[in-house]
């Protein structure tokens, strides 16, 4: 008997535990906790979790993208009026502020009810479950994808798609999805797959394996590239970052030698590297970053 209530015990445990992974997400969610939130599927329950330090970014604060930035401020604008707007892919180059742009326009129209859910590769599987809690809701959601590419046959790839534009149920209006990557297409692409492509007429037509891969892309209605910059960008990057961590005298040759050897070292002239360098410099004349 012992026995049996101790298999039983141990069964309840179990229960309980799936029904936390199951469970939707809870009527009683703090939705003025954040302006954004991260959704988690853990065995402590799945669901949204607030983030308590939202990266404050300005807008004013990206430099060398300007048209990138009036290209998907245009589209925010748009649909926290309420008008019609698109999902945005944006890729290119690393650390050119892509994922920065999305934090910015948070930043921006956060008192205009915007708010952003931050959902990893891992989860896109949830998605459809996602859009459903936040549909009623009377703030607009940008479900954010960071630093997204996938490989052949992994499953958040067609949940993704079913999404953005092919599932039966239609699309919230008040869900948009914004995806940073490095690649265009979000998937490798291979050499073997051009001798796919066929001739039809005077035209040559891609073939599966390529439209696939497309098929994911031109779901996204607004496409952004991002491109490396030039020195004088760089530098120019570096000294607006170094005024506003209180570097007073920003321009002379001796901060553009040292800006050009780190990015040197670095590989890269990025906004990132730029910005990694000013908080570098800055702390070794022992300032204080300004809150």
């Amino acid at each position: 008997m012992d026995e049996f209530e101790r298999l039983t015990a141990r069964a309840e445990t179990l229960l309980s535990r799936l029904e936390a992974l199951v469970c939707p997400q809870s009527s009683e969610f703090n939705w003025s906790s954040s302006i954004a939130f991260r959704w988690t599927n853990r065995r402590t329950g799945r669901g949204l979790r607030p983030v308590l330090n939202p990266h404050r970014i300005a807008l004013d604060d990206l430099r060398g993208i300007d048209a990138q930035k009036e290209k998907v401020d245009r589209n925010t604008r748009h649909f926290v009026a309420g008008y019609p707007a698109n999902n945005v892919l944006l890729t290119g180059a690393r650390g050119t502020g892509k994922s920065s742009l999305v934090k910015a326009l948070l930043n921006k129209y956060s008192r205009r009810k915007l708010r952003l859910i931050e959902v990893g590769k891992h989860d896109l599987l949830d998605l459809p479950e996602i859009v459903d809690d936040v549909g009623t809701r009377p703030e607009r959601f940008v479900v954010f994808c960071d630093d997204l590419s996938f490989a052949a046959e992994e499953p958040g790839y067609q949940a993704l798609k079913a999404v953005l534009d092919g599932s039966v149920a239609a699309p919230s209006d008040n869900v948009l999805v914004y995806a940073t990557s490095n690649r265009r297409h979000l998937m490798p692409e291979y050499m073997a797959e051009n001798l796919e492509a066929h001739r039809v007429g005077d035209e040559i037509h891609p073939g599966e394996s390529v439209e696939e891969k497309i098929s994911l892309s031109d779901r996204f209605g607004i496409w952004v590239s991002f491109h490396p910059f030039s020195q004088e960008e760089y530098l120019r990057i570096v000294e607006h970052w170094l005024r506003r961590l209180g570097v007073r005298d920003s321009h002379n040759s001796d901060v553009e030698r040292a800006a050009l050897q780190w990015a040197l070292a670095r590989g890269s002239r990025s906004g990132r590297v730029a910005w990694q360098f000013a908080r570098d410099w800055a702390g070794s004349r022992h300032l204080v970053s300004p809150r």
